[in-house]
């Protein structure tokens, strides 16, 4: 790849999705082009650049972030935040529930990938609420870039190698197993698929297509692609989304540190808005 194809592809992923693609990534982006390259017919990085400059570029622009976002992910990533959620998040919510009249539960997946996180949390909170014979409605809205990981996400079907990292009573009690032509293949329960909301979002972009403030907002490894003033804008956004003393869970890569934001450190990479 040249560098002044690089260069491009760097200001025009970094216009459209705030994306910060370093000087050494260029490996990677050249690795990750090859798929898109082969599905328009380019021959090289160069041609590929002519496309999105031209009408038609606006269409492929999407297919661009899609491969360029990472979206590696697997099932109750960073335990730690669920031990959080279980032991710490959600019996503070549910103490203030009635004194906040909050009718349901509300959850946003921020950057959703392939659907194992937001399907992690349903999951959690399916436990906590039977254990504790918590009777509260709840919803999980999940966002994210990726039209690709959506379509995944949204079917929930994941291969075995993927479903393995979860207790055999996990699985049993939320999979259902594939046969015959589905065999090697899970797929999550209907009743659980039905609390998950998945709908294509650029973060940094717009207005999110929901209205009520969340109590809770999973928002983890995104911020590490941004630079600093991006990171302070999306942390601000997102905590206006929150209820008053509600939750943002970020990457435990991730560091809040410099940036302008109100909100208190309850635990590693655990933030709490304040209660007004």
């Amino acid at each position: 790849m040249r560098p002044h194809d690089y260069q491009f592809i760097r200001e025009i992923v970094y216009r459209h999705s705030r994306i910060n693609l370093g000087p050494d990534k260029q490996e990677l982006v050249a690795a990750r082009l090859g798929k898109r390259l082969r599905a328009t017919g380019r021959s090289t990085v160069g041609d590929y650049c002519e496309l999105l400059r031209s009408p038609a570029g606006n269409e492929e622009l999407g297919n661009l972030i899609d491969v360029i976002s990472t979206n590696h992910t697997y099932f109750f990533r960073e335990d730690g935040h669920f031990a959080a959620l279980r032991d710490v998040i959600l019996p503070d919510l549910v103490r203030r529930r009635d004194t906040a009249a909050w009718p349901a539960l509300r959850v946003w997946s921020a950057a959703c990938s392939s659907g194992e996180e937001p399907y992690s949390v349903a999951i959690t909170l399916e436990d906590y609420c039977t254990a504790h014979g918590v009777a509260w409605p709840r919803r999980i809205e999940a966002t994210d870039i990726s039209t690709r990981v959506l379509a995944r996400a949204e079917a929930g079907i994941y291969p075995a190698e993927t479903v393995s990292r979860i207790p055999p009573a996990t699985v049993k009690a939320y999979f259902q197993t594939g046969y015959a032509e589905q065999a090697g293949f899970y797929r999550i329960k209907p009743a659980l698929r039905t609390q998950v909301t998945f709908r294509r979002l650029n973060l940094l972009e717009g207005t999110p297509p929901f209205n009520d403030p969340f109590h809770i907002i999973f928002c983890r490894n995104v911020m590490i692609y941004f630079d600093r003033a991006t990171q302070e804008e999306l942390v601000n956004r997102l905590k206006a989304r929150l209820v008053p003393g509600g939750y943002l869970l970020v990457g435990h890569s991730e560091s809040l540190t410099g940036i302008d934001h109100g909100l208190k450190m309850i635990r590693p990479a655990t933030y709490q808005a304040p209660l007004r």
